[in-house]
């Protein structure tokens, strides 16, 4: 597998690529490289037929601390071309998850804050640990946001909600974030670890080109009229029953057992 600096990626026998930021002397800070990796890491498990789910996550006690300030400001490369880059480092790593046509969890097992909040909200879904917090925080330091968090955070949780957030620089505890629709679900410490897994497993035993189209009609869903959006499902749902998955699903439900999905 492809050397990927700053992160642990492991893949399990059923598909599920789990992604781990790997500074945790650093809270799991963004740099350049980590960026960088996290980028190219998505994307080659998009491209892995092999990878049915991608899990995101951090090492120790944080899950991204946001930007490192501790490193001065440089960009990884020096080419005129990517200095001009409107997207950035944690811009391009956003349009890479949204374009991964599968699965991702956010295992939000501890701090999540700035661009790492972005991190998260870029993510199908978050799992949380109860005592994770997570923060926007730009404000504090006199910033306004980046890594799509002004983009992302209004689509989860509403403008108001998310100007609240944004406008104070506040943080969001486990709790309030399962109540205003932020955490798909909040685990206890520890069981976390393992609720992640069983979650991850779940989805890795679903049909793969069913959850690349609704994931791309989800992706889509706040920005396409609905006239669209009801055409879009059609030719999808058509594209679906054309596979043998759908085949298997239909046939495991006459003999009453599991279907297994082959992604064919």
């Amino acid at each position: 597998m492809t050397d990927y600096p700053h992160l642990l990626v492991e893949t399990t026998a059923d598909g599920v690529r789990t992604i781990t930021l790997d500074r945790a002397d650093k809270l799991n800070a963004v740099n350049g490289a980590l960026a960088a990796s996290l980028t190219s890491a998505v994307a080659d498990a998009a491209a892995e037929d092999a990878v049915r789910v991608v899990v995101v996550t951090g090492a120790g006690r944080a899950f991204c601390a946001g930007l490192d300030l501790s490193e001065p400001p440089a960009l990884p490369s020096t080419t005129r071309v990517e200095r001009l880059d409107p997207y950035a480092w944690v811009g391009t790593w956003v349009r890479t998850i949204l374009a991964c046509e599968k699965p991702v969890i956010a295992a939000v097992n501890g701090a999540a804050a700035g661009a790492g909040f972005g991190l998260a909200l870029a993510c199908d879904l978050r799992i949380v640990a109860a005592s994770a917090r997570m923060t926007a925080g730009y404000v504090r330091r006199g910033l306004s946001p980046d890594a799509g968090v002004s983009w992302l955070l209004p689509r989860h949780v509403g403008l108001s909600r998310a100007s609240d957030i944004l406008l104070t620089g506040r943080d969001v505890d486990a709790a309030e974030a399962e109540r205003i629709g932020l955490a798909a679900h909040v685990v206890a410490d520890p069981a976390f670890v393992d609720a992640v897994r069983d979650h991850a497993s779940l989805l890795a035993a679903g049909p793969p080109i069913a959850h690349a189209l609704t994931k791309r009609l989800l992706v889509r869903s706040l920005d396409t009229p609905l006239d669209t959006a009801l055409r879009d499902e059609l030719v999808y749902i058509k594209t679906c029953f054309a596979t043998a998955d759908v085949a298997e699903a239909i046939t495991s439900f006459r003999e009453k057992r599991r279907p297994t999905f082959r992604g064919i």
